[in-house]
């Protein structure tokens, strides 16, 4: 992120300034700003000077960027943090503002800070990706809302806020349904009915059906086993008996007992996949 290396004086000074009331023509310090502006826009690139000049045109400028940084408050995003985005969009706007165009300089730099406000908002605050139409639109809306409630008396519909923001219905049901992943609930947020957490609410994977699954296969394929078979598996897995006791029972020796439960498993294991 660009900084603007200014010090904490230098950002007290602008910050206080951003609390004047602005005048009909706009910006107090306009008329200071535009000519260290168009004096910017006079010096050469390689003049030892342009530094320092560059330093002062940021400085003169740093309300208006305090001010539009303070338009975003209370929308869940620090003031901090968009002081430091609108400062960064202001620094843009004076290194690539062309004088020529003939446009006054706050004309081009305020669209350039707010566009970098909401692209910090449309990045940065929504918990969830939603496509960034969605986002726009409900940033639009959260304005829209305020000043149709004034209006209106009562809190618009979404045909209101459409007609307001001349997009169809839809696209203000959409920006709506956005909201909801912009910030959601904490999982240690009491419910609704004030019993417990919404986490308690949720469920969770239960792994006793896969067991129960298992089990199901596993008795249905051990009777397609012979009795031999059934009883060699009990007396190995359930009784934990060594192979050198079974092949003691058995009358046989412990090499054949090895081979006699490696075979049993393999077509146990067959049995099951074949199930499935």
């Amino acid at each position: 992120m660009v900084k603007s290396h200014l010090t904490s004086k230098q950002r007290g000074a602008g910050r206080a300034q951003a609390e004047a009331p602005w005048s009909g023509a706009g910006f107090p310090a306009a008329r200071h700003g535009e000519q260290l502006i168009a004096a910017l826009a006079a010096c050469p690139p390689d003049d030892p000077g342009r530094p320092a000049l560059r330093q002062r045109t940021i400085e003169a400028w740093l309300p208006l960027a305090y001010y539009l940084a303070r338009r975003y408050r209370g929308r869940g995003e620090p003031v901090g943090d968009l002081v430091q985005v609108a400062v960064v969009g202001l620094i843009e706007s004076i290194d690539r503002f062309e004088i020529g165009r003939g446009t006054g300089f706050m004309t081009y730099a305020i669209p350039s800070v707010l566009g970098e406000l909401k692209r910090h908002f449309r990045d940065h605050s929504w918990s969830m990706r939603v496509p960034r139409r969605a986002q726009e639109v409900w940033l639009s809306i959260r304005g829209a809302t305020d000043a149709l409630t004034q209006d209106l008396g009562r809190t618009p519909t979404a045909p209101d806020l459409a007609s307001r923001l001349g997009v169809g219905a839809d696209q203000v049901l959409e920006g709506l349904q956005a909201a909801r992943v912009y910030r959601p609930a904490s999982l240690s947020a009491p419910a609704n009915d004030g019993d417990g957490e919404i986490g308690d609410l949720l469920g969770a994977c239960d792994y006793g059906f896969e067991l129960t699954e298992l089990r199901m296969a596993l008795r249905a394929a051990l009777t397609k086993l012979s009795e031999r078979e059934r009883i060699m598996l009990g007396l190995r897995f359930y009784e934990d008996l060594t192979q050198q006791q079974i092949a003691t029972r058995f009358g046989i020796s412990q090499m054949h007992v090895s081979r006699l439960l490696v075979t049993t498993l393999l077509r146990l294991r067959h049995l099951i996949l074949e199930a499935d």
